[in-house]
């Protein structure tokens, strides 16, 4: 017969399973080398004489840990400040860990890479510093890679780019140098880099099919895109502005579906030529090197910033019609070469629209407010006009010349 206290033991262990040692001690490590903002009292309920599974942000299955979530998640909440103590390792169940916004300061500990199920990793809108280590690529389970807003250098890891299982990466807001790795995960569906000083070109197959939001902007990035923009047909975001990427961009970019489109402040050229009607929402192609005349393809875009590159010709009427209906609320053409507009000078374009055309090869029809950025010159000094059509005149001569002897 078992004695009465074996009994009522064995049934308490059935009830709730007593902490594993080893994260137990984890724990202990990790609350040292952190502490509470001013304001803030996330580490009142950790304990440790009582259940660590019942502490704010620890989740548990049996007796591990399979959740850590540091920090009142609370809007507004002051955060946590100290250090991320290598002890995270030891969580050897661990498949969810993440920490709020608030001053922690120091590395993201190499002993990351011991947890083998971890599936979301989110430090962001911290101060963490130094490298990514290159074991997070060990991580054949992570889904989610978030370490935005810190202070890390340099690279991106390629071991990074090989996890089969990765869905969102971001990396922005960061000092992160260096390439940009090739991703193979066709869960990939956002990338997120912006605010960085990454360099070099994208190689060929770099980017998965399957994203859907793409950011790489203010980054130091160079070369060609047009390969890599038209396999990225389920795209709802994309912004690569601020960079210095070249060649032309595909018409079949304006067919995705997008709700906006930043190519500004770049070396792109060439002709823009969507291939059937524009539906997207905002199209900021600014700041580049673009040429030829405006599509009319474009009259549905609300937002169209085409201003300082080298289109030339008349403005298509159907833009005006747009225009006039509201439905356009900004166009700006300042700073090309453009020739003519159809508008009748004493329309009145509605108040909710913006319309600028200064620095053309025309005097503007009517008087509408421009950026302060547009300058105060209405039109272009006539010698750049004359230059920029000879110009135009022996390229075309020139391509005429080499298609015959071709």
């Amino acid at each position: 017969m078992i004695p009465f206290f074996v009994f009522f033991f064995l049934l308490l262990q059935n009830s709730f399973a007593i902490l594993d040692p080893i994260d137990f001690l984890a724990l202990q490590a990790i609350r040292k080398g952190l502490d509470d903002l001013p304001g803030s009292n996330y580490f009142a309920s950790w304990d440790f004489t009582s259940e660590p599974c019942n502490f704010a942000g620890v989740y548990c299955d049996g007796d591990k840990v399979i959740a850590l979530n540091l920090g009142d998640p609370r809007a507004g909440s002051p955060g946590l400040t100290g250090n991320l103590d290598p002890s995270i390792g030891k969580l050897s169940a661990l498949a969810e860990f993440t920490v709020v916004p608030g001053q922690i300061t120091g590395a993201l500990p190499e002993s990351f890479s011991q947890l083998k199920n971890l599936r979301f990793l989110g430090v962001s809108r911290n101060f963490l510093s130094g490298d990514i280590p290159a074991s997070v690529g060990l991580l054949r389970e992570l889904q989610t890679l978030d370490l935005s807003f810190n202070q890390l250098t340099g690279s991106i890891p390629w071991a990074i780019g090989a996890l089969p299982a990765l869905s969102n990466i971001i990396l922005c807001h960061n000092h992160l140098s260096g390439s940009i790795p090739p991703f193979v995960s066709q869960r990939l569906t956002r990338l997120d880099l912006k605010h960085n000083s990454l360099s070099g070109t994208l190689l060929p197959n770099s980017l998965p099919s399957s994203l859907q939001y793409l950011s790489l902007s203010w980054n130091q990035l160079t070369g060609p895109v047009d390969y890599q923009l038209s396999r990225l047909n389920q795209l709802n975001y994309l912004d690569l502005s601020l960079n210095r990427f070249t060649g032309c961009i595909p018409g079949i970019l304006f067919t995705f579906p997008l709700t906006n489109l930043q190519l500004q402040r770049n070396l792109f050229s060439g002709p823009v030529l969507p291939i059937s009607e524009v539906t997207i929402p905002t199209v900021d192609i600014s700041f580049n090197r673009f040429f030829g005349e405006i599509s009319p393809l474009l009259c549905n875009v609300e937002n169209l910033y085409l201003n300082n590159n080298r289109f030339t010709g008349q403005v298509p009427a159907v833009l005006v019609e747009r225009l006039l209906s509201a439905g356009i609320q900004v166009l700006y053409l300042q700073h090309n070469f453009l020739t003519g507009i159809e508008i009748n000078p004493r329309v009145e374009i509605p108040v909710s629209s913006s319309l600028c055309l200064q620095y053309n090869c025309m005097i503007p029809p009517v008087e509408t407010a421009c950026p302060l950025k547009a300058g105060k010159q209405k039109s272009r000094p006539t010698n750049q006009c004359v230059e920029w059509k000879g110009q135009k005149s022996e390229k075309k001569k020139n391509n005429n010349i080499t298609t015959i002897m071709a």
